[in-house]
């Protein structure tokens, strides 16, 4: 047997990271249907790439987060509509009532804090950062399988061959 794994022609990275982000849909979905009522001490963290094709937040976000946000869904939020592809939601800005329309697509982490569950996306291939040169602490870091550090975080990277 040979070290060298063939190049797969059925694109299981796309399948999977599609399936988690409908993970994200389903929950949100739910909350919709409770009426924008998030049950006991769960909120959410949503991050996504501002510059995503679909997104659609205020000029003024873009400007101030060009490349990535993270909004919280916790007491604060309104008019959440979850369609097939993403959805939308009313969240205030230094007072500002603001709605974004955000693609799953667009999704790069999702997190709720109240019971240590998260979930990380690969960015989408025409949203990638800038090129920038290498940080003098840019090295990787061993990542804790979550048997070692009891969180429910699922990181899906495949990126890079073994």
């Amino acid at each position: 047997m040979s070290d060298d794994t063939p190049d797969s022609l059925i694109p299981y990275d796309e399948i999977v990271q599609e399936a988690l982000r409908a993970v994200v849909g389903r929950v949100l979905g739910s909350v919709e249907r409770a009426g924008g009522t998030l049950p006991g001490s769960h909120h959410f963290y949503i991050t996504f790439k501002t510059g995503a094709p679909g997104v659609d937040i205020p000029a003024s976000l873009r400007e101030r987060f060009p490349d990535e946000m993270t909004i919280v869904l916790q007491n604060k939020f309104w008019d959440l509509n979850v369609s097939e592809r993403g959805f939308s939601v009313g969240l205030s800005f230094n007072q500002i009532p603001s709605k974004l329309v955000i693609p799953f697509a667009a999704i790069t982490a999702f997190v709720d804090p109240a019971v240590d569950f998260g979930l990380q996306f690969q960015a989408a291939e025409d949203v990638l950062p800038a090129e920038h040169d290498d940080a003098e602490n840019d090295t990787p870091e061993p990542v804790a399988s979550p048997a070692e550090d009891g969180s429910n975080v699922v990181t899906v990277d495949f990126g890079r061959k073994k």
